[in-house]
């Protein structure tokens, strides 16, 4: 825009007309004898009517009078722009009449079109600017949000306990970003080990005194007997959670292809095999990147949960853009919705909500959603309309 306007100079203004021009045009000549702007002509039995700028110039009609070489009495103009010394042309918008022998012959300034040839070159020139400026503006932008869609998603990558690199070119606040980004991760990491580390120790000391108050309860009486064995049992089986829960939150194996669909098959037949009663609805190829460790034990949960609340377990998968849906369905009571998001806590039990006549410790739920968290994935809790509930675990599709 300022090249246009350097090189061509300003919006062009409508020419002036000299006041010659204007008289002969009154006289009824014909042609047009110059490059300022055309009039328009008509006849009216009544005096000119000029626009709502348009005032009264005596000065000029004057002129006027004199160019055609009759009375000024016989002349009545309409001008937008005042006049105050004697001039050869008129600016601006005006609308001038002669009183002739036919009535009044008015003539009227035409406007200049608003799409002149100025225009066209600006607009040209603006466009061209833009799209100059566009490309290596996209490119800078590119160059300085590049290491930050990096550090991003690097940071979306680390999980507790297992380190992530991050990226460390881009501009030096970007560096630095990732420096302190880096640090923190290793703060964690090390209180992760710590926090391991003593939830391990306390579990492998709290089995011996189990074991030692297993032995003594075997003196007792066999109704109290059981009863404290089934607490025994219990305590272990939390004891037991808890490190799993620990280990599957910290852990760093490697992710493989596999078929999702062949795993849950494999694992449904094996529980199968031990009791368990689930069915498998046959789904399409599903190819995943994951532990395969891990994902039979995310899906051993659920279905182990379905089950113990829901009598049994359905599953089936599909295929969406980019993701595997898993959805296992079961007959139980449903979940709360308002405690949905609050049972993939540790420790949180759904009995509130389910068959209190159930157990569990409170953990299961708690490591599915790490381990689904861990390959990209996401866990939801939902209500089928039928009655009984439905788990929905989404993983990135390969």
């Amino acid at each position: 825009m300022q090249f246009a306007i350097t090189f061509r100079g300003p919006p062009p203004r409508p020419a002036p007309v000299p006041i010659a021009e204007i008289a002969r045009v009154l006289r009824g000549e014909s042609g047009h004898a110059g490059n300022w702007r055309r009039l328009d002509v008509t006849d009216s039995a009544n005096p000119p009517i000029g626009g709502p700028r348009q005032q009264p110039n005596p000065m000029l009609d004057g002129q006027i009078a004199v160019a055609l070489g009759v009375p000024r009495s016989d002349v009545a103009g309409l001008y937008d722009e005042p006049t105050f010394f004697e001039t050869s042309e008129v600016r601006g918008d005006f609308t001038v009449g002669w009183h002739g022998p036919k009535g009044w012959r008015v003539a009227r300034s035409m406007r200049p079109p608003p799409f002149t040839h100025w225009h066209v070159f600006t607009l040209i020139a603006a466009l061209l600017t833009l799209l100059a400026l566009a490309v290596p503006a996209w490119f800078i932008a590119q160059r300085i949000s590049r290491p930050i869609r990096d550090l991003a998603a690097a940071a979306k990558r680390a999980r507790l306990g297992v380190p992530e690199p991050m990226p460390g070119g881009g501009p030096r606040e970007v560096r630095e970003l990732a420096q302190a980004i880096e640090a923190m991760q290793g703060r964690i990491l090390h209180q992760a080990q710590g926090r391991s580390a003593m939830l391990a120790a306390i579990a492998h000391d709290l089995g011996t005194p189990l074991s030692r108050i297993a032995f003594w309860v075997e003196q007792l009486p066999e109704a109290a007997r059981e009863r404290a064995s089934a607490d025994i049992d219990e305590m272990r089986e939390m004891l037991g959670a808890t490190v799993r829960f620990v280990r599957d939150d910290r852990a760093g194996a490697a992710h493989t292809r596999l078929d999702l669909g062949s795993l849950i098959e494999s694992l449904a037949d094996d529980l199968g095999t031990a009791g368990t009663p689930v069915e498998v609805a046959t789904g399409p190829r599903a190819v995943v990147r994951g532990d395969p460790s891990a994902l039979r034990r995310l899906f051993a949960n659920l279905i182990e949960n379905a089950v113990r609340y829901g009598e049994r377990a359905r599953i089936r998968w599909s295929l969406e853009p980019g993701w595997v849906e898993a959805v296992i369905n079961d007959d139980g009571p449903g979940f709360d919705p308002a405690r949905t998001e609050a049972l993939f806590s540790p420790f949180v039990r759904g009995e509130s909500s389910r068959n209190r006549a159930t157990g569990g410790t409170g953990l299961g739920l708690a490591i599915v959603r790490s381990i689904a968290e861990a390959h990209g994935g996401q866990v939801t809790l939902e209500n089928r309309a039928e009655g009984g509930g439905r788990v929905r675990v989404r993983l990135p599709a390969e």
